[in-house]
This record gives structure tokens, sequence and C-alpha cells, in this order.
């Protein structure tokens, strides 16, 4: 039986039953059984006053039918044929058994519900229908009842002897009764109450979630004060995320590194090496794990998502979401219950909301596919738990298959695969990069002005401190490093914050505060379920990471098996007598998975998050242990560095003595590794609470006997040392070789701070190549304004060359009219703009993008020698003939096939093209006779055309890169060159060398 005709059927039942009603009278129960036909026969006079009345109840039929039709299309799908008549012959029974008439509708009131009752006590219910269909009976009878009731009530009372007048005033009965079931809320399965509340309590609910979910705190430990609760719309940042395609994903952890350049922290379109923005990886995503390590910022996101779903103001990639219903879902508030129905999932949410929505609301947005689902936090579940909510899920999409999902976990508790089968793809948020990191601290610094006279300082300070912090994290490598997650960074916007504008010199501190607010307090700050499960305090916990961390450095490993960590974790619970018998295995799985310093990058393997981690642990458990001897014999190795330098913050008085004193005395007693030591000896002091006073002048000594820098690898060597080295290092150049001056601007570079800006300024009156040439360098690790005025300002910058490897720094300098000779690694968005640099004589640009015009740079008179390489499409060729001084020009033909338009000046004479490409036309260089000097930089191995008529200009020297030389030579227009000089670098060579003997051609092949 189709949808269509079992509507019909029951259209014509209801419409047949309210006829016979109206028709039929109270006085006339045998009439009330005829059909409608012939009843309106014999009540109604005349054939065509008979025929009418037929016709109005057909068309009354046909809107029971228009109301019931896509219904039954839908529901029909879930049940076989029989099932279908089954349904439909039940309810058409328990019509024609039911008493209708209008005695029974007037004892009900004329109230649909009241009437259904009454039947449904009077006729017995149908026998053998299965659960489907005993619900899609229930809902049909319903249905039918309320169409019959509504029709009824719409029709006026009959009187047979006023029939004629009576019909001619109803000849439109049909319609009437027709736009009734119209203005009838829309019911269905999913809206056995109707819709027309729909509307309104969507409105109420978005504005819910728009306002209790735009919240977000900015770290709780730190300060009372920064906990309060701001606006996440302010302080969202967005995040980036990498696809999570393989089945596990092992990726290099971050290292703590000396300073990152300034450079490092420009965001710039199209840079590789980071993953896309997060709402770029949503976009064409219907469902999505999105696992990360903690602090990451899932659930962070997940709100952001509801949020503004729910204000409809996704822009850009994720426009499409706007209309969509958020459901926000906190696991953790199911630990231990049933996983919620559809509507219950608004509980956590919209509580006070619940009680007024409309029944079957939750289901018809599934069911319209309008819901964004948003499940947060799977590895806040026990484990045994986890497994149903992937049963739950796959219940669900099955019933809703076009509900958008996005799932959060860490990676210890699902995998890439755990909702493989549900279609799920997988996105891992990254770590953040330097210019996220810049972005999150001004965004956090944005929100708290909403926290007003709760601040520590005033809110106009606010924009001091923010810079305050920047200049620490570029200036200090381990807090950059530290702060790579949301979390972390929170926790050190905070700590600034609240000790007014500074941060612990100490490592120490803020290495302790981490991994407390990471192994523990967020966890048990938030309840989460599988973390209060659990038995270990923070103490127990740590001495067991301190363990497994001494144990991976014991035996220089980053990583160790699973089931041999378990054995380790075990025997070490068998020495905490004072907690009850606990599974070894199924502890070290809940520190993986909730301490949040613990992961698996390979299946089976465990491993620090953070190698500082590692390192801080591992230093603790050596003094705890008192292992300072074995620390003392392994701090020559480069691997044991940091984990001795941090034991001698960990150490107490007499191990101090004993680390110290220990790695001094093999300095003297090893020449070998005497640089080494004394290195690490005086990194130690960075850590140190306090100096040992008998060690004081020993470590004075070794620090001497370092300096100054001469070896490439110094500075990095001794700017490990931190801070405390400037106060050692040279105030000048007087005194050093031009090599040592050199190496020493670059120690104090990669030391960074207000301290070493002021050892740099005492060398700008060295005037030696190589020392300015690192003063240039050094720019790179400061703040551009300030560097250029304090340090760049006071060179001689006509004999200077300075490199700009990022906007700021253009900034600083684009004013200067001695700078002869610029360097540009950024892509730099106008020539126009250094047009303003008359004194120009060189000028390189070496990561041009997009359109460029060399014309624009023809009011350069100086310029002798250009370069502009690129993924560049170079315009204007002709404009290079008018720069008159120009010598030397290089360009990158990438996107350029033909030279036609390239002008050369009067004294052109060296030219070298880059990216050269088998489309890349060079007849035209024939036409120069100036040129003394060609170079073509393939991009790949190739015959660019045209090189014969090239290589036949006598007197130059033609360099060739890449080029497949053995196709040139057998080429029919093939002419034996006549230059002075053919140098062959890297190209493709005919099998017999006697074919590149060329009369009067001086060869070089490389």
């Amino acid at each position: 039986m189709s949808a269509e005709v079992a509507a019909l059927r029951l259209g014509t039942t209801v419409a047949g039953a309210a006829a016979r009603m109206w028709l039929g009278g109270r006085r006339r129960e045998q009439e009330r059984h005829l059909p409608v036909e012939e009843l309106a026969r014999v009540r109604v006079p005349g054939v065509k006053f008979s025929r009418s009345v037929k016709r109005q109840f057909e068309q009354i039929a046909d809107a029971v039918f228009d109301r019931l039709e896509p219904f039954l299309e839908h529901e029909f799908k879930a049940l076989e044929e029989s099932g279908r008549q089954t349904v439909i012959d039940a309810v058409c029974d328990t019509l024609a058994a039911a008493d209708l008439s209008d005695d029974a509708l007037l004892a009900a009131d004329a109230q649909p519900a009241e009437l259904i009752r009454r039947i449904a006590r009077a006729v017995p219910p149908p026998v053998g229908l299965g659960e489907a269909e005993s619900s899609l009976y229930e809902r049909l009878f319903t249905e039918c009842v309320e169409y019959y009731v509504r029709i009824v009530r719409s029709l006026p009372v009959f009187e047979e002897r006023a029939a004629a007048e009576l019909l001619v005033r109803t000849s439109t009965l049909g319609g009437e009764v027709t736009r009734i079931l119209e203005r009838l809320p829309d019911r269905s399965l999913f809206a056995p109450d109707g819709t027309d509340q729909d509307t309104a309590f969507r409105r109420r609910y978005l504005e819910l979630v728009s306002d209790s979910l735009d919240e977000v705190e900015l770290f709780r430990r730190a300060s009372d004060r920064a906990a309060a609760q701001v606006r996440l719309s302010v302080a969202y940042v967005s995040m980036r995320a990498t696809g999570d395609d393989n089945a596990w994903r092992r990726t290099a952890r971050p290292l703590p590194t000396l300073r990152a350049d300034m450079s490092d922290w420009e965001e710039r379109p199209g840079a590789g090496g980071a993953g896309m923005r997060v709402e770029a990886a949503l976009r064409n995503a219907a469902r999505v794990l999105l696992r990360g390590e903690a602090g990451s910022g899932k659930t962070t996101l997940l709100r952001w998502l509801a949020v503004t779903a729910a204000r409809g103001a996704f822009a850009g990639e994720l426009a499409e979401w706007n209309g969509l219903t958020p459901v926000f879902v906190k696991l953790r508030e199911y630990s231990g219950r049933t996983l919620p129905t559809p509507e219950a999932m608004l509980d956590g949410v919209a509580a006070p909301l619940t009680g007024i929505m409309p029944r079957g609301w939750v289901e018809r947005q599934l069911d319209g596919g309008r819901v964004l689902l948003l499940i947060d936090g799977v590895d806040e579940l026990l484990d045994r738990e986890r497994r149903a909510v992937r049963d739950w899920l796959r219940r669900l999409l099955a019933t809703y298959p076009d509900t958008r999902v996005v799932v959060t976990s860490r990676p210890a508790a699902a995998g890439v695969d755990w909702l493989r089968r549900e279609d799920f793809g997988a996105l891992h948020l990254d770590r953040m990069t330097p210019p996220d990191l810049a972005a999150f601290v001004r965004q956090w610094h944005q929100a708290v002005r909403e926290l007003g006279d709760e601040l520590p300082c005033a809110v106009e300070e606010l924009p001091q401190y923010e810079q305050s912090l920047l200049v620490s994290l570029k200036d200090r490598a381990h807090l950059q490093s530290l702060a790579g997650t949301p979390l972390l960074a929170a926790m050190l916007c905070a700590m600034h914050l609240n000790r007014g504008r500074h941060l612990p010199r100490d490592r120490m501190e803020l290495y302790r505060s981490a991994l407390h607010t990471l192994v523990h307090d967020r966890d048990a700050e938030r309840n989460v379920p599988s973390a209060m499960d659990s038995a270990l305090g923070l103490g127990d916990k740590l001495i067991l990471l301190r363990d497994l961390a001494w144990r991976l450095s014991d035996n220089n490993r980053s990583e160790i098996a699973l089931d041999q960590a378990a054995v380790h974790v075990a025997a070490r619970l068998r020495a905490l007598r004072h907690l009850d018998p606990l599974d070894g295995e199924q502890v070290l799985r809940h520190l993986r998975d909730r301490s949040g310093i613990l992961r698996s990058p390979a299946q089976g393997r465990l491993d620090f998050v953070h190698r500082t981690f590692q390192e801080y642990l591992a230093a603790e458990e050596a003094a705890e242990e008192d292992r300072m001897g074995n620390l003392v014999g392994r701090a020559h190795l480069d691997l044991w560095r940091e984990t001795v330098v941090l034991a001698a913050g960990h150490a107490n008085a007499r191990q101090r003595e004993e680390l110290l004193g220990g790695i001094l005395d093999r300095a003297e007693a090893e020449p070998r590794h005497a640089r080494t030591l004394r290195l690490v000896a005086a990194s130690c002091q960075e850590t140190l609470p306090s100096v040992p006073e008998g060690l004081a002048a020993r470590l004075e000594e070794a620090v001497a006997r370092l300096l100054p820098a001469r070896r490439e690898t110094d500075p990095p060597a001794l700017a490990a040392v931190g801070p405390r080295l400037l106060r050692w290092l040279p105030r000048s150049g007087a005194g050093l070789t031009a090599k040592a001056a050199a190496r020493t601007v670059e120690t104090a570079a990669l030391v960074g701070g207000e301290e070493a800006l002021d050892v740099l300024e005492g060398f700008t009156g060295d005037t030696r190549e190589e020392v300015t040439n690192a003063l240039d360098e050094a720019w790179n690790y400061f703040d551009a304004e300030v560097y250029a005025e304090r340090v760049l300002s006071r060179l001689p910058l006509e004999k200077c060359r300075l490199t700009l490897t990022h906007s700021a720094q253009w900034r600083a300098v684009q004013g200067w009219q001695t700078v002869t000779d610029l360097t540009v690694v950024y892509p730099f968005p106008r020539l126009a703009d250094l047009t303003g640099l008359r004194s120009l004589v060189d000028l390189r640009l070496y990561s041009q993008r997009g359109a460029c015009d060399p014309g624009e740079l023809r009011s350069l008179p100086a310029l002798r020698y250009l370069a502009l390489i690129g993924y560049t499409e170079l315009r204007g060729l002709e404009g290079i003939g008018d720069l008159e001084q120009l010598r030397v020009l290089s360009l990158g033909v990438q996107n350029v096939a033909r030279l036609d338009g390239l002008r050369m000046g009067p004294q052109l004479s060296h030219l070298t093209l880059w990216d050269v490409n088998g489309s890349t036309d060079l007849t035209r260089l024939a036409d120069w006779p100036q040129l003394r000097y060609v170079q073509l930089m393939t991009s790949e191995t190739c015959l660019p055309a045209g090189l014969t008529a090239v290589a036949a200009r006598p007197g130059i020297r033609l360099i060739l890169h890449g080029v497949d030389v053995a196709a040139w030579l057998a080429d029919p227009g093939f002419v034996p060159p006549r230059v002075r000089h053919l140098d062959l670098y890297d190209c493709l060579l005919p099998e017999d060398p006697a074919a590149l003997d060329f009369p009067g051609v001086r060869l070089v092949v490389r």
C-alpha cells in the first residue's frame, strides 16, 4: 500500500463519518450507516443539491488527504507492506466501531482528547501490531479523530425543512473545512502537538545558548581575580588543525630552542609548515572527531561554535553553517548515567527552558538536518563508558543521518579510527605557532578589560601588560616553548597580570605550575569523572611520573613500550604503602589519558608530550633519590644538559655542592670535555636559588675561560647560559678580532632582553664588515623599532647591509635616506614604497608574491644591483631599461613565458634568471650586446627555448644549472656555442663526453 492510497482511504473514512453524523440526525440511527452518496440522496432534496453535498465532502476528504499523505510518505519507509496495510485497516476499523454520534461528541465537550479517551475505553485495541506499527496506529488514530471533531464543529446544524436554503449557503463548505484544517498545527510523528510554537521556542533557546555559553574562565590558579568569567566571543582565538588521517600520528615533540627571530611572530599568508585554520578544516566535514592534547582548546572551540551558531554569525569558511541549531552535550555530565535521548540533550545548557519545549522539537530539528551536535569530552568518561558513547552515536546518526557532529577527545582516549565506521573524519588541534600565541595574548588582554575594577591593575594599563608579556615571550625561548597550548598560555597571562608585569626568571616555578595544572588541578576543579574515580593524589601522580621520566632518561630514550611502562608503574605503586593495591596497567592508562603530559606517539608506545616535562621530572627524581653523582658523570652529554640544569634547581644545598663541584672538577681533569662542562656549570646558575659561597669564585673563573666567543658553535652554546652571561660579555669590539666581536654580538642577540641591547649598543662604533653584518642579523631578535633606534641608527648605513625579515622592520626604517644596501626576505607588498630610499644602490627581494612591476623602481637613480625573485608575475619589464645605472639583474621568471618586453639599460652586463622552465623563451637575450654574464637557474631539468641563440653570443660567460644539455645537442637547430666560458652545474649531459668539446670555449662541468 502506498502512502497516497492510505491517505486517500483515511480521508474518505473521516469525511464519510462526518457526513453521516451531519446528515443522519439523532432520530435515524440506521441512516448513519449508509454510504455518503446514498445518505445524501435520501436526506437532501433534489439531484443537484444531493450531488453538491457529495462534492463538498469529497473536497473535505481531499483536505484530510493533503494533511496525512506527507506524513505517511515518511513513516511508511520503516514498515513492510503488510505492516502498512494492517495499520490502516486498524484505524479504519476503530473509526467504524467508534461512537461518533452527536451525543458522543457532546458528552466529550467536543474536545478531541476526551473523545479519544472515550473511544479507547469502548473499542478494543487492535491486536497483532508490532511496536512500530502500534506507534503509527496511535498517531494516525489521534490525528483522524482531531480532524473529525474539527470538521463536525465547523458544520452548521442540518435541518431537513430548510435544507435547500442551507445548502445554498454552504456551497463552499469543503473549502472552508480545508482552510480550518490548514490552520491546525502541522502534526506528525515528530510533531505530536504541532509545530506552531517551534519558531518561538527556537528563538528563546538560541538566546539562552548565546548567553550561557558565551563565557570562558581565564585561568583559576594564579589568582581568584584572574579566574573571573569573560565573554568567549571576545577571548576566542582561531586555532590550527591538521588532518589526522593515519592510524597513529607520530609527531615531533616540541623541544626547547634558542630564541626564535621576530619574523617567526608575523603571520604570513600561505606560509608552509602549519596546519589550516580549524574553521576551514571543518567547512566541508559533516562528522568530525576533533582530537587534541590537554588544554589545546577543544572545549573552547565547541562553545564558540555553539555561540556563533546561535547568533547566526558564522562568516567565511563556515558561513553555510548559519541557520543550524547548536546542541552542546558535555559527556562528563553523563558519567554513571544513561546517555541522553534527543529531548534530554538540552538539559545541560537549556534546563530552564525544557519544561516549555514543544514535544518532539529536538527530533524535528534532527530530522530536518538542522542540528549542529557538539559532543565534548570522550576522554573525560571512564574507560568502560566510552564504548557506550560510540554505540549511542551510531544509533543516533542512523536515525538522523543529516546531522552535523563534532566530537572532542584527547588522542589517548580515542584513536583516529575510533569513529571511522560512523564516517567521521579526524582532525588534530596543533600547538600554537608564534603568530597564534601573539594573537592569543592580545585577545586575552582584550577580554580581561571586561573585569574592570576586579583587575589588579587599571584598565588603561593593559596595553603595557600585553606588550610586556609579548616581549618576554619573544626574549625567552622556554616561555614560548611552554606556552604552546591555550591553557598554558592563559596560565602565563594570568601569572604575568597578577605579578605586576613580571614573570619569574626562574623556570622552575613555571614548570611546577604547569605540571600541577595539567596533572591534577584542572580535572579536580572541573570534577571530571575519570579523574575523580582515581585514588591517586597529586603527590602520588608526580611520584609515578618522576619514576617514568628518570627511567626514560637513564636509558637515553624518549619513549617506552606501554607494557614495559606498566610494569614500572606497578613496581612503584607497591612502594606507596598508603594506597590500596592498584593495577599498574590501569593506573598508567589513567595517567596517559588524564595527566596531560603523557601520550601515545604510536600504537603500544608512550612518551611525554613535551621534552621539558621529562627533563624536569627526571631532574626532580634525581634530587629525591640523591643521584647527583650520576648526573656529574653525564654532564658532558648534550642529551643530559637540561636535566642537569634543572636538577640544580631541585637540589638541596649539599647536593648543589656535589653537583657543581663535581662538574667543575671534571672540567679540570678532562680537557676534551672542559668547555662543555664549564658551559653546563655556568648554565646551572639560572635555576640555582643561591650559589654556595665556595663555588662562586670557581663559577666566575669557568665563565671567564669561555669568553670571548670565537667558534661558530660558541654563540648558541653560550647563550644557553642565560641572561647572567651578559655581565661577563665585552662591551665593545676593542681588543677583539673581527670574528670574536661578531660572535659576541651574535651571543648577546641570542640571549636577548634589555641588558643584551645595552651590550649591542657598545659595538655600534665598530665598522668592520663582519661586525656590522652581525649587528644587522641581530635585528631579527629584537623589537624592530627599538633596535633600529638604539643600534642601527648609530651605524654608518652607507656602508652597511640591512636585511628585512618582516614588515615591522620596514616600518622602522622606511624613512632612512642613507640606506644603500637593502635585502628583503619576506613578500614585500608594494615596490613603489621603496622609491623613497633614493640612495639605494643594491636592492634584493627574494620572496615576492603576486604581481610585481619593476618599472615602479625607475625613480631610484643610483640602483646598480636588483634582484626580484619569488613566486611572482612580472609586469612592466620594459621599465627596467629606465634604470640607467643598473649593472646586475636577477629575475624570477617562473610565470614569464616570453621575455619580449624586457629592456636593458646601457650599463647592464650581468643577468641571472631563476626558475627557468621548458616554456621560457630566451631568444630575446641575444639582442643585448652589453651582456657579459648570463646565468640560467631551472626549476627542474629542462631545455628552455632559444638557448642556442644565447650561446651563439661570443665573449660572454654562460652558466647553466639543471639544463638538459643532451637534448640541446640533439636539437635540429643546435649550433655549437661561441661563448667564452660555459659552466654546467647539475645538467643532464650526453653519454659521450667528447660531444662537449666546443672549439674556443672554456668548459667547466660540476
